[in-house]
């Protein structure tokens, strides 16, 4: 895993570890990606997974809990909080539940999530391998493998999930029975990419979790 942290003030700076990074990504909020990582989770359970999901709120949200309020403090603008229930109550605690090592929940207020990649970079160095759950973060890392969850149901198309779109390595593709058209946005970056069909509610399919145990053997041994 190759984990490049961008910084305004500092440039680039590169630090590179032996451990593997896989993000996910979705061109919208409950496409699955949750479901996704949580699936991987569970059908590649050797690689011993540190979870991440990372949330940016907007404005009058605090980052420290989730909640409304009116601060504007700077130690406010992100929080990081390891998961300790294993019940799947929440998104954080299904990774857990599908058998990750550790489980955190970033929240960052919006556009600051740069802030908190010192903390992030330091779980992801300590970790023997990790599965993050975010488009944003692909500003600041190189992952070994990036997957993007598209619902041809859903019209929201995000601008993150559009900026990125050309570094998806594989394309997990929701039936497309009931598609809507996608204004202002091309898939034709992905159009060479690995597809993968799914009907949830199994997001992962055995086809797609060997590509990804493929992919990532593959990038050690090379």
């Amino acid at each position: 895993m190759c984990l490049n942290v961008r910084s305004s003030s500092i440039g680039l700076i590169a630090s590179c570890f032996l451990s593997m990074l896989i993000v996910v990504g979705g061109h919208s909020r409950s496409v699955g990606k949750t479901s996704l990582v949580a699936g991987l989770i569970a059908a590649l359970p050797e690689f011993h997974w540190t979870a991440m999901k990372i949330t940016q709120y907007g404005h009058g949200i605090c980052s420290a809990n989730g909640k409304q309020c009116h601060c504007a403090c700077d130690d406010h603008s992100w929080a990081i909080t390891e998961e300790r229930d294993c019940t799947g109550k929440s998104d954080s605690s299904r990774f857990l539940l599908a058998g990750a090592t550790r489980s955190l929940w970033v929240r960052t207020r919006q556009g600051k999530l740069s802030e908190a990649m010192p903390r992030i970079q330091q779980e992801l160095s300590a970790a023997e391998n990790a599965i993050l759950e975010s488009n944003s973060i692909l500003q600041f890392v190189q992952p070994d493998l990036y997957l993007s969850v598209l619902d041809p149901g859903t019209a929201d198309f995000k601008r993150s999930a559009q900026r990125f779109l050309d570094r998806a390595d594989a394309v997990i593709l929701h039936d497309g029975r009931n598609a809507v058209e996608w204004s202002n946005v091309s898939v034709t970056a992905v159009a060479s990419r690995r597809i993968f069909p799914i009907a949830p509610p199994p997001y992962v399919t055995p086809e797609l979790a060997e590509f990804v145990r493929e992919k990532l053997h593959l990038t050690v041994s090379t």
